[in-house]
C-alpha cells in the first residue's frame, strides 16, 4: 500500500487507528483453548469484530513465533485473513548485517506480503537499506520507544546535547523518503511528540502507547498531526482482550469504535 493510498483509507474510514494483535497465547478468552489453533480463531474473530473501524492492523511476530512452526502458520494465515483494504504491519523489530536483512525482508515481504515491518536501526544503514526498495512496502524505524529503558541508549547526548533518538531521525532520513519509512515514536514521550514532529515535517508516525500505556489520543493527535494525517495510533491489548468472556469479539468492536469516534471527531475539527 503506497502514502497516497493509505491516506485515503484514512480519510474514507475517519480513523487512524492500528489494531494490535499481540495475541498471547496465555491471555485468550477463557473458553478457548490454549493452542495455535484457538489463536488463529480469535485473531479472525477480532479482525471480523474491529476491521470496519480501523485502517491498520499490527502483529508482534513474537506471540506467534513463541509457538514455533504453527505460530508461524497463524501469523501467516491471520495476515491472509486480513482485507487487502487494510495496512498490515509485522512488528518483528528486525535489523543484522546486510544479507541477513535480505532474508528477513524476503520473508516478511515476498512471503508473507505484508505492507511494512518493523525495524531496529542500532547496526546503521546496511542493515535497514536491504528492506527498502520494495514497491509500497514500508520500513518503520524505530526512534523513539515508550518503555523504560528507553532512558538507557536513546536520550543519550553527545557533546553538542544533540540525543541519540534525534540523530537516528536525521540519518534514517537521509536513507529514505516519506514514501517508504515511518518512525515508530511512544505516545507516552508528549515532550518529545513535537520535537520530533518539527524534524521529520512529513514522516507518517507510528505511535503506540495510547490507552493502557498512558498515552492521551488527543494529545498525540495535537502533536503530531499534519495535512496529510501523519499518524497511525495503535492500541492492542485495549481492544483485543477487553473481554476474556466469549462476548470478546464483541466488545473488541465497541473499543475500536469508541476509539475510531473520537479519530472522527479529532479529524472534524480539524480539517472542516
Amino acid at each position: 500500500m503506497n502514502r497516497l493510498e493509505l491516506i485515503k483509507q484514512i480519510i474514507d474510514k475517519q480513523s487512524f487507528l492500528c489494531v494490535g494483535l499481540d495475541s498471547d497465547s496465555d491471555k485468550l478468552p477463557d473458553h478457548l483453548p490454549k493452542s495455535p489453533a484457538s489463536m488463529l480463531a480469535f485473531n479472525k474473530s477480532i479482525i471480523d469484530a474491529t476491521q470496519e473501524y480501523c485502517v491498520a492492523y499490527k502483529i508482534n511476530s513474537a506471540f506467534y513465533e513463541a509457538l514455533g512452526a504453527n505460530g508461524w502458520e497463524v501469523m501467516e494465515k491471520t495476515v491472509d485473513y486480513i482485507p487487502h483494504s487494510h495496512f498490515v504491519i509485522v512488528d518483528a523489530k528486525r535489523g543484522d548485517i546486510g544479507n541477513t536483512s535480505a532474508q528477513y525482508a524476503k520473508a516478511f515481504f515476498d512471503t508473507m506480503d505484508a505492507d511494512a515491518v518493523t525495524v531496529a536501526p542500532y547496526m546503521g544503514e546496511d542493515s535497514v537499506r536491504p528492506f527498502l526498495g520494495y514497491q509500497g512496502k514500508w520500513v518503520i524505524l524505530l526512534a523513539l520507544t515508550s518503555n523504560e529503558g528507553a532512558h538507557d541508549f536513546q536520550y543519550f547526548q553527545d557533546p553538542d546535547g544533540k540525543t541519540l533518538y534525534s540523530k537516528v531521525l536525521e540519518k534514517a532520513m537521509s536513507w529514505a523518503s516519506y514514501h517508504e519509512m515511518m518512525f515508530v515514536v511512544g505516545a507516552t514521550k508528549t515532550e518529545q511528540l513535537a520535537e520530533i514532529r518539527l524534524m521529520a515535517p512529513d514522516y507518517f508516525l507510528l505511535i503506540p502507547g495510547v490507552g493502557a500505556q498512558g498515552g492521551s489520543l488527543e494529545t498525540v493527535a495535537e502533536l503530531t498531526m499534519t495535512d496529510e494525517i501523519g499518524i497511525l495510533v495503535n492500541s492492542s491489548r485495549e481492544i483485543i482482550f477487553a473481554s476474556k468472556g466469549v462476548d470478546f469479539a464483541e466488545k473488541a468492536g465497541e473499543k475500536a469504535k469508541e476509539l475510531q469516534m473520537q479519530m472522527q471527531e479529532i479529524l472534524e475539527h480539524r480539517f472542516l
